[in-house]
């Protein structure tokens, strides 16, 4: 459905330039554009990689192991079904441990993981657990404590200092992760 609405979007926008007759600047700016886009992906894959690799050494020295182990006693209070089952459990405190060190590309197998272990603790199999709501809650909201693609963006257009969106994006994601959880518990109650 979202391609349709771009399609058209596009085509009506390149439409309206050609018919308004400013073709020509219609296809100076798609070039324009085009050649913006490119050079925004290359500064972005090089600042990725690195984030990438500091991530990826945080995970092998252990450090993402050190932050599961003290999210799983917090993990096993708010999931009422998963708490009792380790192999659910494990896969969540991967997976938000992995998103709030910028992990996202190591998160999503976990994540899916974790989903099919709720979808197989889940008594009514027609409709979302309450723990696989409050997953899906805190999967979406989850606290970061490195933003790298935030800060990989802002390097990659050339910011004096990409990283100190780090003290906010902590701040504003706990905020959401603590309403969200918050919202989940009072809906829990009457639905």
């Amino acid at each position: 459905m979202i391609n349709i609405i771009w399609f058209f979007i596009l085509a009506f926008g390149i439409g309206f330039g050609i018919l308004s007759g400013r073709g020509e600047a219609v296809s100076k700016s798609i070039i324009a554009s085009s050649d913006a886009s490119v050079k925004l992906m290359i500064s972005l894959l090089g600042i990725m990689c690195l984030w990438c690799g500091v991530m990826k050494i945080a995970e092998k020295s252990g450090l993402m192991n050190k932050i599961a182990s003290l999210m799983r006693p917090i993990l096993k209070v708010l999931f009422k079904d998963a708490s009792k089952d380790e192999r659910a459990i494990g896969p969540i405190v991967m997976n938000l441990t992995a998103n709030m060190m910028g992990l996202s590309n190591a998160a999503t197998p976990f994540g899916i993981k974790a989903m099919d272990q709720l979808s197989n603790l889940n008594k009514k199999k027609e409709e979302a657990s309450d723990d696989m709501a409050l997953f899906l809650v805190l999967n979406a909201a989850c606290i970061q404590l490195v933003p790298t693609t935030v800060i990989s963006i802002r390097a990659a257009m050339g910011s004096k200092n990409p990283a100190e969106t780090i003290i906010p994006a902590i701040i504003t994601t706990t905020i959401s992760a603590v309403v969200g959880v918050v919202c989940c518990k009072i809906l829990q109650r009457y639905f």
